[in-house]
């Protein structure tokens, strides 16, 4: 029995049938996520995504929105940007190592998302850290584009593939094209949702296939050090993805 009375047995059942369901069709994550809903698995990455933009950036409970982890490291640093951005990296890899963060939660993680607990955890604080870095990098996270491209941030190479297929390859960066190109909300979320299905295809099909068998056994050494090091990856992208473009001033900027 894992934490807040999660079976790992279970957690890794959920997990093989996800992965399962998503090598059974071959259309595209953007494809798929155009198709009316069809309950199941697009109602996981549905609610993956939601859960993502509502705690992730907007936090709740205990869980700080990206908004205060963006203020109290700008804070933190007396003003210096890019040392608030280190900062952020570092806090949140060492809460990913650590994995014990998700117990301060409780319900938040105990939704109808077939994912193992640490894992959403995972994908939260890079959501989070995502955010937070681009509200000091000058975005406004309030807005739907910008929320959407912290998603595409965790997505990593996919998110090429992804924008593609939308018809978004202008020049500038594929995030400061999403930003500026003010879809109507219908695209963002079919474009979210798409983000959905692809995070979904790593918790079975490879880079997460190792921490959902373990998953979720809290404290677990391995997993920590994997945790850590793939926030890192997503760190350096969220800085290269998300370029200066005004001047953070701290909190209501």
């Amino acid at each position: 029995m894992g934490i807040f009375g999660i079976d790992k047995d279970e957690a890794q059942r959920k997990a093989d049938e996800t992965a399962a369901a998503l090598r059974e069709n071959d259309t595209s994550a953007l494809a798929r996520a155009r198709q009316p809903q069809e309950g199941g698995l697009a109602g996981t990455a549905t609610r993956l995504v939601e859960r993502l933009l509502d705690i992730g950036i907007d936090g709740r409970g205990p869980f700080d929105s990206a908004h205060e982890v963006a203020t109290k490291a700008f804070e933190q640093t007396h003003g210096d940007v890019e040392k608030a951005i280190d900062v952020v990296r570092r806090s949140h890899r060492q809460l990913g190592g650590a994995g014990g963060f998700v117990t301060g939660l409780g319900g938040f993680f105990l939704l109808p998302v077939s994912l193992p607990a640490n894992v959403l955890g995972f994908y939260l604080l890079g959501t989070r850290m995502t955010a937070a870095t681009a509200k000091l990098r000058g975005y406004d996270i309030d807005q739907p584009e910008i929320r959407s491209a912290v998603l595409l941030t965790l997505a990593g190479a996919d998110s090429d593939d992804l924008l593609k297929k939308a018809g978004l390859t202008a020049a500038g960066g594929k995030m400061t094209s999403l930003a500026t190109s003010r879809l109507p909300a219908p695209a963002l979320m079919v474009l979210n949702k798409a983000v959905g299905f692809r995070l979904l295809a790593r918790v079975g099909a490879g880079t997460f296939a190792k921490l959902g068998r373990a998953v979720p056994v809290v404290g677990g050494v391995a997993g920590g050090v994997v945790d850590a090091y793939m926030l890192g990856g997503i760190a350096k992208q969220a800085v290269k993805e998300f370029p200066p473009v005004a001047t953070y001033g701290g909190a209501g900027s």
